[in-house]
């Protein structure tokens, strides 16, 4: 059973998160080199982290995303008091804010699994399981990434739950965002993911009250712990 260190980050504006993955990334990847040209009882082992943190208001571009999916320009960024990235994640543009859980998994998948639909499916599984404990079904959408509500439902389907990652030699960065207290009003300002018509929804929304941060990243760990097979600590 892998072990995997969870590291609450707090309010942490986007760069600084952004800067503090990478640098646990490129550390992990250095390791793989490194391993390389040792035999198999020295080499490094590579640790694997869970990163949670809130960011203040910012708008973040994927590589396969459109600049003209964020709806404002530099005045309205600023008097939406938002900051805006273009980053090395796939996917589209979204939104992080307060009151929004956004995970971060740093894994060695050699460690786990080397399939990427794997994980991307799996991180969707923790969340459905989490949100599952407030009474709110999730559920997959065909042909997109993320956790959905009523996705049997072209009417109805909406996301709770955005997910963009990159890899590379298996180690992982960036990850999901979960809308618990969201103010939802900020994804009037893009074309969340690239897709115009589907709404977005947050369990403060689905269930009428606020919910407990706190209670949710609880509950989070032990989905990821169940669904990965990983020991948290």
């Amino acid at each position: 059973m892998n072990n995997v260190k969870v590291v609450d980050l707090g309010r942490m504006d986007y760069q600084a998160a952004w800067d503090y993955q990478e640098q646990l990334f490129s550390a992990k990847l250095q390791l793989k080199s490194a391993n390389r040209d040792l035999p198999t009882e020295e080499q490094h082992l590579i640790s694997h982290e869970l990163l949670f943190v809130e960011h203040p208001h910012v708008y973040t571009l994927g590589k396969s995303g459109k600049p003209e999916h964020l709806l404002l320009d530099e005045a309205g960024l600023k008097a939406a008091e938002a900051t805006y990235f273009k980053i090395n994640r796939g996917g589209d543009i979204t939104y992080h804010g307060p009151g929004q859980l956004v995970v971060y998994p740093i894994l060695d998948l050699e460690q786990f699994k080397t399939d990427i639909h794997w994980y991307m499916r799996s991180l969707e599984e923790a969340v459905i399981q989490t949100i599952a404990e407030w009474g709110i079904q999730g559920g997959r959408y065909t042909g997109f990434t993320g956790v959905w509500l009523d996705a049997e439902d072209e009417a109805k389907a909406r996301k709770i739950c955005a997910m963009g990652v990159r890899t590379s030699r298996w180690i992982t960065m960036h990850g999901i965002a979960l809308n618990v207290n969201t103010d939802m009003g900020y994804f009037k300002h893009i074309v969340p993911c690239g897709i115009d018509d589907k709404a977005v929804a947050s369990m403060a929304t689905e269930i009428g009250e606020r919910v407990s941060m706190e209670a949710v990243k609880g509950r989070f760990q032990q989905a990821f712990s169940q669904v990965f097979g990983a020991e948290l600590s």
